[in-house]
């Protein structure tokens, strides 16, 4: 079993509740904490208070997943980094500094993020040395033949997602647009799959169709559910889940794009989702509570 983390920002959005779901039910996963990620948008008026209602948020999946018993919860930062040098100190960031200490770099400790990478890169600021014991696996950023890398995850704390993509930690990226975009559900589906088989798939539906669903006139439409592939990742044996591919690290600058110049630091780059595979193992995890 793999020895996984969760960071996130639950109440963002309606993905991190699949990929923390899936996580959480899956057999070859093994749960040992699971953090709570700052977020601002037009839900919460403060990075501190989108960091509570994700908090809250997990213990709402947990126990809608049958995992009351779960308790390795903790709060991240109240806001987002001032700079590269500067932690935000906060249980979470504290928390992954002790526990990267049980492993090492032959037995690293992965962490999978799905929101902004403040816990994480606060964590490496701290103590630089847990580098060598942890695997990040960060959805964030845009593919990198897309026009921009104006992505959510990584436009809230660019200074975050610069220190943990030039440290020495192992890294995985998976790109949201042009990549991970393409991992998508549709209200058809939904009712068809979800809604009415249990708890947690009914208010996974509830929650994706109340986000998504067009107002007036109706008319096709998918949700991307992006958060799940991170989670995914872990279990993806012989590439059924996604493609990826060796690469050199490039980081965001803090005007929305990738520096030209490439970094002398290895990273592995998701390139390619295979829908249907991850969306039946997806369906058929969340119903076997």
């Amino acid at each position: 079993m793999i020895d996984v983390i969760l960071d996130t920002d639950a109440f963002n959005e309606v993905d991190d509740q699949f990929a923390l779901a899936y996580m959480m039910l899956n057999k070859e996963l093994n749960p040992i904490a699971i953090y709570a990620a700052p977020f601002l948008n037009s839900k919460v008026k403060s990075a501190e208070i989108g960091m509570e209602k994700s908090f809250d948020e997990i213990f709402k999946i947990l126990a809608l997943s049958g995992r009351k018993d779960f308790t390795a919860v903790y709060r991240g930062s109240n806001t987002f980094l001032e700079n590269e040098n500067t932690p935000v100190i906060s249980p979470a960031a504290e928390d992954l500094v002790k526990r990267a200490k049980n492993y090492d770099k032959h037995n690293k400790l992965t962490v999978v993020a799905i929101g902004a990478i403040t816990n994480i890169a606060s964590a490496i600021i701290l103590d630089n040395s847990i580098t060598e014991r942890i695997k990040i696996v960060w959805l964030g950023g845009h593919g990198r033949e897309y026009r921009d890398t104006k992505e959510f995850n990584m436009c809230e704390d660019i200074a975050a997602a610069r220190v943990v993509m030039s440290s020495d930690a192992e890294f995985v990226q998976l790109p949201c647009k042009c990549v991970v975009s393409e991992f998508t559900i549709s209200e058809p589906e939904l009712n068809y799959w979800l809604t009415g088989k249990n708890e947690l798939t009914d208010y996974l539906s509830k929650i994706v169709i109340e986000y998504s669903k067009p107002k007036g006139a109706p008319y096709p439409w998918t949700k991307v559910i992006w958060d799940v592939t991170a989670v995914a990742y872990l279990l993806n044996k012989e590439e059924k889940f996604m493609l990826c591919k060796k690469t050199k690290r490039i980081l965001p600058d803090y005007n929305g794009y990738y520096e030209k110049k490439e970094l002398d630091k290895e990273m592995t780059y998701v390139y390619k989702i295979n829908r249907d595979v991850l969306m039946n193992d997806l369906i058929t995890t969340l119903l076997n509570i």
